[in-house]
């Protein structure tokens, strides 16, 4: 699973990968608390069980996807 956050005046998003058991659930419930203003920084964990912080004030957009889609070809970046 792959989740999408828009931070601020950043041109570009940030994209975290997420292990294969995360809940969407659990994150959909970290992500409004932070925007409702209970956390002052979204704490996500990646499949590397790196963690990323993101100032709640700063999200300007969040976008969960299910699958990691490879980049393979002439398009891939």
């Amino acid at each position: 699973m792959i989740i999408r956050v828009g931070v601020g005046d950043i041109a570009k998003e940030l994209e975290i990968e997420l292990p294969p058991d995360s809940k969407v659930d659990e994150i959909k419930g970290s992500i409004e608390s932070a925007l409702n203003g209970d956390l002052s920084v979204l704490w996500i964990t990646d499949k590397d069980g790196r963690q990323v912080g993101v100032p709640a004030s700063r999200i300007t957009f969040v976008d969960i996807g299910t699958e990691v889609i490879p980049k393979i070809g002439f398009g891939a970046n």
